[in-house]
């Protein structure tokens, strides 16, 4: 039954794109699937697309969404458990997958944030392809669609949709734990995780108001998840690049377009607007990156925004300085795009 109701749609797609991600990191934990959990989430929000509106709202969504949920993972793994039973003749294990009842408590803690990490490495394994690891991680983690990943890589839908199928297949196959690595498996996978959350905070950033609300939901992810990694690796300084290049170029979030949705120049912007709470910590974050000595090509970044988010003005920036920069980092990601700049 449909609603009468305007906007009732469009709050559950809102609950849809702030929770999936995590409600399908907390699933893949409790049945040890990534590929089940994720179904059995677009289920559940399936079903409360068609209840909540005909019906009163729960009192919390996220744990309605997350017993509903668990209880489709338990029915397709109990009619999975049952058909392989059956071909083999032993009734006994027909029932052996339990429905017991999820316990709720540590979806509602400050684990979850962890457990969407854990999500990101998952997806990032060193068993998939480098852009099976991107394609996958921008449509788990960020909630990202086809199109959307289609259009970052500039490669067609069925492009990307059968490398996410391959991708997903590799994981069930493979039997790829869902857990954060050990510390000496960090090193091999740390450069796909961050190129990864930095897609994420681009996706976002440049938006351009067709969906404002899912542009400033994917910056605040990425965000989220790079102050995750440094405190995962606080000695890796382009951990703290990637954080600080992220927040500087976030501070602009108020400045960065007009009415109509459209962007404003970076020396038309009302640096007034700009978050000086977000400049200060990226600048931290840098500075604590740059003592290392260990440069790379997040920490180039966030220095050039740095330059940028000092000047009082467009005419004070240090142009001699950003080109210097630009310099280094042709050296770390030699391309056309950062020449020209």
């Amino acid at each position: 039954m449909a609603s009468d109701r305007p906007g009732e749609s469009s709050q559950i797609e809102a609950i849809f794109r702030d929770e999936s991600a995590r409600l399908i990191a907390w699933l893949t934990r409790k049945v040890g699937r990534f590929d089940l959990a994720e179904d059995a989430v677009a289920e559940a929000f399936h079903e409360a697309l068609q209840a909540w509106p005909s019906q009163n709202w729960p009192k919390d969504p996220r744990a309605w969404l997350a017993t509903t949920a668990h209880r489709r993972a338990v029915d397709r793994m109990r009619h999975q458990a049952r058909r392989e039973a059956e071909s083999l003749d032993e009734p006994a294990v027909r029932d052996s997958v339990s429905d017991k009842a999820p316990d709720l408590d540590d979806l509602l803690g400050t684990s979850l944030r962890d457990e969407q990490l854990r999500l990101v490495f998952l997806c990032c394994h060193p068993a998939l392809s480098a852009e099976a690891q991107i394609a996958l991680t921008l449509k788990a983690v960020a909630g990202l669609s086809t199109p959307q990943i289609a259009r970052a890589f500039l490669q067609t839908e069925p492009t990307v949709a059968q490398r996410i199928v391959r991708a997903k297949n590799k994981i069930r196959d493979a039997v790829i734990p869902f857990v954060t690595p050990p510390d000496s498996e960090l090193p091999a996978r740390i450069r796909s995780v961050a190129r990864v959350v930095y897609l994420i905070f681009n996706e976002g950033y440049a938006s351009n108001g067709a969906d404002h609300a899912l542009s400033l939901s994917l910056c605040d992810d990425a965000i989220r998840l790079a102050r995750l990694l440094v405190q995962l690796m606080p000695d890796e300084p382009e951990l703290r690049g990637l954080l600080a290049l992220c927040l500087l170029q976030d501070s602009r979030r108020e400045a960065r377009l007009d009415s109509s949705g459209l962007p404003i120049r970076l020396q038309a912007q009302d640096r007034a607007r700009w978050d000086r709470r977000k400049i200060s910590e990226g600048e931290h974050e840098l500075d604590t990156a740059l003592r290392a000595r260990r440069s790379g090509p997040y920490q180039c970044q966030a220095a050039i925004a740095a330059l940028h988010a000092r000047a009082p003005d467009h005419g004070s920036t240090d142009w001699k300085q950003i080109a210097g920069l630009y310099r280094i980092l042709r050296d770390h990601e030699p391309s056309p795009v950062v020449a020209l700049n």
